[in-house]
């Protein structure tokens, strides 16, 4: 397979990202099926060309050079249940949506996915979390492509997870799926639909950011250690601390990569000064990355 002629030239990353920021890919692809992205990461490996994998464009920060490499978007998307409880995903699919659609017919264990605006691949990955719960928490196993295209099924004791940690931040390749046991449970809706009005009122849910930002510290919370230094609404350039919460931080419109990094960096300091707290942020801050040897 020629992959080199099924690659969009010029993609622009911020029409990509829930930041709205970003310049262009080198190359661009979009990938449907579990045994294109082993050959496609074959290829890459093969051919000496840097990638990166995309789920639902949360919690990233792109440059604004873009991306000197692949892009390979994983929209591999399948949900099916066994009759033992189990839930197997596609990494492409929506975790927001698997969140309101397994509470919705009465499974518990993921109410909190519902408004994380993320995919099943990237909240395996961050081990996302809210109200409490985490996502390893009802996890079994993760469907991963290596780099030599080979189709991995890894069971939860094989991986490491920690608050929005997992052991793939370590490893290169693609998480393409995974497999949840949720337990039924009356009130599953309930409680989704309260988390969902909850976020609603207390988060900028509709600006243009990447989620919180910054991890909480033990023994407090990163927001409130923000809005503490006097920093609610705080701008440099178009990048903008949220008056709603203090631990996300919006694109008013305009903002580059550069206002958002500089942003970051004077947060962690005023806190730092004004509190005694080091913050460190959790938003993946993705380099330019010049190729060092041009994909033929």
């Amino acid at each position: 397979m020629t992959w080199m002629k099924q690659f969009e030239r010029q993609r622009l990353l911020k029409d990509l990202t829930t930041f709205g920021i970003g310049g262009p890919a080198d190359y661009f692809i979009e990938i449907q099926d579990i045994p294109s992205m082993q050959t496609l990461l074959l290829y890459c490996k093969n051919h000496q060309l840097p990638y990166f994998i995309l789920g639902k464009g949360s919690n990233l920060l792109f440059d604004d050079r873009g991306f000197a490499g692949l892009v390979i978007a994983n929209r591999i998307h399948f949900l099916n249940k066994s009759e033992e409880e189990t839930w197997h995903v596609g990494a492409g699919y929506s975790f927001s949506l698997l969140g309101s659609q397994t509470a919705r017919q009465g499974w518990e264990g993921l109410e909190f996915a519902s408004g994380i605006p993320g995919s099943v691949g990237g909240a395996v990955y961050m081990n996302a979390g809210a109200n409490g719960s985490e996502t390893c928490q009802s996890l079994i196993s993760v469907d991963f492509v290596n780099p030599d295209g080979e189709l991995l099924c890894l069971s939860k004791e094989e991986l490491v997870f920690g608050y929005r940690f997992s052991s793939f931040q370590k490893r290169e390749g693609a998480i393409v799926g995974a497999t949840f046991r949720l337990k039924k449970a009356q009130e599953a809706r309930q409680k989704q639909l309260d988390i969902i009005q909850y976020r609603k009122k207390t988060q900028p849910y509709d600006a243009k950011s990447a989620g919180c930002v910054f991890r909480n510290p033990s023994c407090a919370h990163a927001g409130a250690l923000i809005e503490q230094a006097g920093l609610k609404g705080k701008m440099i350039g178009g990048a903008q601390v949220s008056p709603l919460h203090a631990n996300f931080v919006v694109n008013t419109g305009k903002a580059s990569s550069n206002d958002v990094l500089q942003l970051i960096e004077h947060i962690c300091r005023e806190v730092k000064t004004r509190t005694g707290f080091e913050l460190e942020h959790e938003v993946r801050c993705i380099p330019y990355c010049p190729i060092k040897q041009e994909a033929n």
